[in-house]
């Protein structure tokens, strides 16, 4: 059997969308110090335009209330566009409706964090759980 060992290059890139400019910074602080690479992104536009660019994550976190293009709908667009088909995407937001949930699971979304109940490092350690059950 042979031993995992978490290496630089695996599930390491990170890209935060969030109009919260706060919460953009202490996210990224926190998955930093993890030694996760982050990129930030203050409006769903902008996640497309990193993604559209080239920038590939291995996991995204995005908010659900946005400006102009909420995050249901800038995940309804990475699955329709196949932009990013390898990259676990979490929401991460303050919405916990049944109805959100429910929307986010139609776009089979791989996670769903409610802000308001976590804690910076637990979404951390979710946000690993989550990646380990992808790679199992």
């Amino acid at each position: 059997m042979e031993l995992q060992t978490q290496t630089p290059n695996t599930l390491r890139k990170v890209l935060l969308v969030d109009d919260d400019q706060f919460l953009l910074d202490m996210y990224a602080i926190k998955f930093n110090k993890a030694g996760y690479e982050v990129k930030t992104a203050d409006a769903t536009a902008t996640g497309l335009k990193l993604i559209k660019d080239g920038y590939v994550p291995d996991v995204i976190l995005s908010d659900i209330v946005m400006p102009g293009m909420d995050g249901l709908e800038f995940v309804a667009t990475l699955r329709r566009d196949n932009a990013v088909p390898n990259t676990i995407i979490i929401m991460l937001t303050n919405q916990g409706s049944s109805d959100d949930i429910a929307r986010a699971k139609k776009l089979q979304v791989d996670g769903y964090i409610v802000k308001a109940t976590t804690i910076p490092s637990e979404v951390l350690t979710q946000v690993e759980k989550i990646c380990a059950s992808k790679k199992a």
